[in-house]
């Protein structure tokens, strides 16, 4: 007796991951889109929607005043919020990618602990050459912050670069780089203890983290510095797929593994470097994003998690942006307290719930 054939199912297996992919891709596109907007929107006096997209859109608002705290407040927060959680977000991707490790994130290498101890020699440091120095940085104001920190980001990646080339393992290299952040902050310990409580209290605010100081100059220096780190990531991505499997396997692939462990460091560093110097140490974005990722794609295929993470640590950083100032009001919340504690439970309930999904999988 002949058999009736198997229905053909509605798309190839193959097809499924793509679909789940591309709606992931465009859900985070539009959540980001709509919270940048409502982020511009909100804050102590409110802008009406409509009006916030007139003027993105380049229109006249009805009152001149909306245009002035929309272009000169609230957007470069927002620009400023959306680059930096993009760029911390692809770090860490990097990062735990190039060593193996679900801990890693885009510090590991000491560079946010480089930045805190320029900052902490602008705002202490006092007498001598080297004060004469930190001194002249102090009188720029913001500026010489920005540069202090982007010296000592770039002093410690340099060292962290020119001890990898007598380094053959990345696990030894990250334990090399925690140790080198781990120095710094000692510094950083030791400079605290002499300085003025002004100038401490002064270094402590700049630790807690902030989107709201950053202005067009700035941006104009922030965002090509982050996008050149953004793009490096996206052209080393199929180098990060071969690594997913191990060192000894991308060699058999013919993959020159020491190249592409300095390049990853280099965008790692471009990218952490240039969020640290603007906006403080931003904990927890580089740690947990990667991690939401994959979860969301179900793939750790960085073609895809790449774009993906850009969008979720941008959607991510808007809303820990919008949740420091809370709307009506002229009061602003630590960051870092607003990243972790809204944070911490959404990727604890994720992963306990991937956990699980992969536990009953496999029973």
């Amino acid at each position: 007796m002949a058999t009736a054939p198997s229905p053909v199912p509605d798309a190839p297996r193959a097809v499924r991951p793509r679909r789940r992919r591309l709606a992931v891709v465009l859900a985070l596109a539009a959540g980001t889109a709509a919270l940048f907007v409502l982020t511009v929107a909100t804050g102590s006096h409110r802008v009406p929607v409509a009006e916030v997209a007139r003027i993105l859109l380049g229109g006249t608002a009805d009152d001149p005043r909306w245009t002035v705290i929309v272009e000169q407040v609230r957007l470069p927060r927002a620009l400023t919020a959306a680059a930096v959680g993009a760029a911390l977000a692809v770090a860490g991707v990097q990062m735990q990618t190039l060593f193996r490790n679900a801990l890693a994130d885009p510090f590991s290498l000491g560079v946010s602990s480089g930045a805190s101890m320029g900052v902490a020699a602008v705002v202490v440091g006092t007498g001598g050459v080297a004060g004469s120095f930190t001194g002249n940085l102090a009188g720029l104001g913001r500026v010489g912050v920005v540069l202090a920190a982007s010296l000592g980001a770039a002093a410690v990646l340099a060292l962290v670069l020119l001890l990898s080339r007598w380094v053959q393992s990345a696990v030894t290299l990250l334990v090399i780089g925690v140790m080198i952040g781990s120095a710094a902050t000692a510094v950083v310990g030791v400079m605290l203890v002499y300085a003025r409580p002004e100038r401490a209290q002064q270094f402590v605010m700049w630790g807690l983290g902030s989107f709201s100081a950053t202005t067009w100059p700035d941006l104009h220096v922030m965002l090509p510095v982050i996008g050149a780190g953004l793009l490096t990531a996206l052209l080393t991505a199929k180098r990060l797929n071969a690594l997913l499997l191990g060192e000894d396997y991308a060699r058999t692939m013919g993959l020159n593994v020491r190249r592409s462990r300095d390049l990853a460091l280099l965008g790692t560093s471009l990218l952490a470097g240039a969020a640290t110097a603007f906006c403080g140490p931003v904990a927890f974005l580089g740690l947990a994003v990667p991690h939401l990722t994959r979860v969301a794609l179900g793939t750790s295929d960085h073609r895809a998690l790449i774009p993906a993470s850009m969008l979720a640590g941008a959607f991510l950083a808007l809303a820990c942006a919008l949740l420091s100032q809370p709307p009506g009001t002229d009061s602003v919340l630590p960051l870092n307290a607003i990243t972790s504690l809204f944070g911490a439970p959404v990727v604890i309930a994720f992963l306990i719930r991937s956990r699980r999904g992969v536990q009953g999988v496999a029973s």
